[in-house]
């Protein structure tokens, strides 16, 4: 029983730990902040605003001592939410053990380690797809020797339900990425070996709120995962067969609005990985009612804890044999899944295998992500409090000062910054240092050398993180995932998209040329489901659209907006760096213009979309911001139509008329 947690620096996180093991809680599962996740040290220009947010800084081994203070890690089982620098993170904690006296060969946890759905989904990668998956492979082939007990990856399909994959979808691409991951680990150790690598594969999964459906999908998983080991493999051993998955349920239907009714939700979710033994989760973190709203505090963290324990100790749920055996509507739906996965596998191995196929799977994901998104807006997929039954009484959980949600103290980021430019300036040998980082390069650069040996070796003399993926980036080589925006299918007819087409070729006349928006992501934050269908609704909308993607800095934004000349730019932002970043933003826009206007705004028009609590959209109002959406604004189309207008009253083009359904859709004040 796990929450997943972490935040600001490593002392605070671990006392936030200490409370939740008193609590009950059983293992850790430990979230890492976006600088640490991509590689940068927190001095790094793109580590501005970042630092701390969505988890906690590590920036070297030092801080990995504090993080874990006091915890028995020969006792504990550890889970670490890491992917690009899953190998280096491993190492940290390695030596951390092996400093306070822990034989390697009895820790247990998981690194989640799974690079091609951080191309598809989460956009936490630092390196090229080729070097990524050679970095996983080391690391696998390393541990099952080295470090037995630990699971080197979980294939991750969890985010990808969170990109908007159908059941089919999720496990079809997280099939085929372990079928990959396996394949290049085969390469690396003899045959006498490789089942107990595939027998130390584990998955992370995601359960949604259609809890039957998503039962079956883990039941059609391990169905398809046993067959994968006998079949391609050849594994005959029952034990390295045994699917080994953990779960978090679905982040995606939590809702802004009515945000208690997500307690609800989660507990239906939980019941999909738990009621039937045969495929019942290893592992379960349950995420908080508030993460629609912003970062959760330790008390809504306890509950989620407490859910499990009720789930667990209070109930029946885990006194009888599998409640499903022989049932024919069980029965009949994984068969249905099964086909279903088995036909999208086989488009992805046509694709030449899930790394050569990350574009496809892209475009898929958005595809099916806009297509959910389209059913809420239309009504035909019903999410209660938000497009159903709206009417409701305040919630007192939203109330006082924090507004139920924690704050990170802005001056964290400072004293990381400090604390790392110490480190590297006092708290070890240079000439070590040095060496270790150009023995990381020449292994890098041989194919045939296992990567883990000089990444270890870094972690024992104080490379930090930073440090680290930048020796490997100079070896490897920069990277920009797909965004699947321009290849993905245009959204079908209905009349406001019509009314919208109609409403953007008027104001376009009357610019004089095609609207143009921009579309970016300042900072780390790779979540861009959100910025991708803004893109693609732009684009059907008859916009033009410029969308680079993830991990922009605010002057690469201000400097396209003004290069491509843009009539309005869409930023969004779920990490929580919106008060850092958006007003940097602001800033450039204003200082590559060469103009403002008399508030003090750029006279090119700024909407920010994400996670964003009402005190912050306010202040960015105030600061020159024209709108501000959160994830209650689930109309996407009455946000083009919104952005629409807005641009055309910039334009001096606001007397033109509304063409019919928009005019309904633009009326009122703008939704914050």
């Amino acid at each position: 029983m796990r929450t997943y947690a972490g935040h600001s620096t490593a002392r605070d996180s671990n006392a936030l730990y200490r409370r939740n093991l008193a609590k009950g809680q059983t293992g850790l599962s430990i979230a890492f902040d976006l600088p640490t996740q991509t590689g940068y040290d927190p001095d790094h220009e793109l580590s501005r605003g970042e630092v701390g947010k969505t988890g906690v800084s590590i920036a070297h081994k030092g801080d990995m001592h504090h993080l874990l203070d006091g915890i028995p890690l020969d006792e504990m089982n550890t889970s670490m939410t890491i992917n690009a620098t899953a190998a280096w993170l491993l190492a940290l904690y390695l030596v951390t053990a092996e400093e306070n006296g822990v034989d390697r060969r009895v820790l247990q946890g998981t690194t989640q380690n799974d690079i091609v759905k951080e191309f598809l989904s989460r956009g936490t990668y630092a390196f090229p797809p080729g070097p990524s998956m050679r970095l996983i492979a080391d690391t696998i082939a390393f541990t099952v020797d080295e470090v037995p007990k630990w699971n080197p990856i979980n294939i991750c399909s969890y985010h990808l339900q969170e990109a908007g994959a159908t059941p089919v979808q999720e496990i079809a691409y997280a099939m085929s990425t372990a079928q990959a991951v396996l394949d290049a680990v085969r390469e690396r150790v003899d045959p006498d070996t490789f089942p107990r690598v595939f027998g130390r594969i584990s998955f992370f999964v995601n359960a949604g709120i259609r809890f039957l459906e998503e039962h079956a999908k883990l039941r059609a998983l391990a169905e398809l995962w046993e067959e994968l080991g006998r079949e391609r493999y050849g594994v005959t051993d029952e034990r390295y067969l045994r699917l080994r998955y953990g779960v978090q349920v679905n982040s995606l239907g939590l809702t802004e609005a009515q945000p208690e009714n997500n307690v609800i939700r989660i507990v239906l979710e939980a019941l999909a990985v738990t009621l039937g033994r045969d495929a019942r989760a290893r592992a379960i973190q349950l995420p908080a009612w508030n993460e629609a709203l912003g970062l959760p505090r330790p008390w809504d963290q306890q509950w989620s804890l407490r859910i499990q324990q009720i789930l667990a100790l209070e109930t029946d749920l885990l006194e009888y044999p599998d409640i499903f055996g022989g049932s024919a509507v069980m029965d009949g739906l994984v068969e249905e899944l099964v086909a279903g996965i088995r036909a999208e596998m086989a488009i992805v191995a046509e694709h030449g295998g899930a790394v050569e196929a990350v574009p496809y799977m892209k475009t898929q994901l958005v595809e099916s992500h806009r297509e959910r998104v389209g059913r809420i807006e239309r009504g035909e997929l019903k999410v209660v409090g938000q497009n159903v039954f709206t009417g409701a009484e305040p919630s007192p959980l939203e109330e006082g000062e924090d507004g139920g949600i924690m704050r990170v103290d802005p001056d964290v980021e400072r004293g990381q910054i400090e604390a790392v430019r110490r480190w590297r300036a006092f708290e070890r040998d240079p000439g070590a240092v040095a060496t270790a980082l150009d023995d990381l390069r020449s292994a890098a650069r041989e194919e045939s050398t296992n990567l883990m040996p000089a990444t270890s070796a870094c972690a024992h003399v104080g490379v930090t993180t930073g440090e680290w993926a930048g020796a490997l980036r100079d070896a490897f080589g920069a990277y920009r995932a797909p965004t699947g925006v321009s290849d993905a299918a245009a959204t079908s007819e209905d009349d406001s998209l019509t009314a919208l087409r109609e409403r953007v070729e008027e104001v376009s006349e009357t610019l004089g040329r095609r609207l143009k928006i921009l579309v970016g992501k300042p900072g780390l934050d790779g979540h861009s489901n959100g910025a991708e269908q803004i893109a693609v609704r732009a684009r059907d909308a008859g916009m033009d659209v410029v969308y680079e993607g993830i991990r922009l800095t605010p002057q690469r934004i201000a400097q396209a907006a003004v290069q491509e000349g843009v009539h309005v730019v869409g930023l969004s932002i779920l990490s929580g760096s919106h008060r850092e970043l958006i007003p940097e933003v602001l800033r450039s826009l204003r200082e590559a213009s060469g103009t403002e206007n008399g508030s003090g705004a750029p006279l090119v028009p700024v909407v920010v979309g994400g996670i964003i609590p009402e005190s912050d959209a306010r202040e960015l109002l105030a600061a020159g911001v024209a709108r501000v959406y959160t994830p209650k604004d689930f109309e996407i189309t009455r946000i083009m139509g919104e952005i629409v207008e807005l641009v055309a009253a910039r334009a001096g083009a606001s007397d033109l008329p509304a063409s019919g359904t928009l005019a309904s859709l633009a009326q009122g004040a703008p939704r914050q």
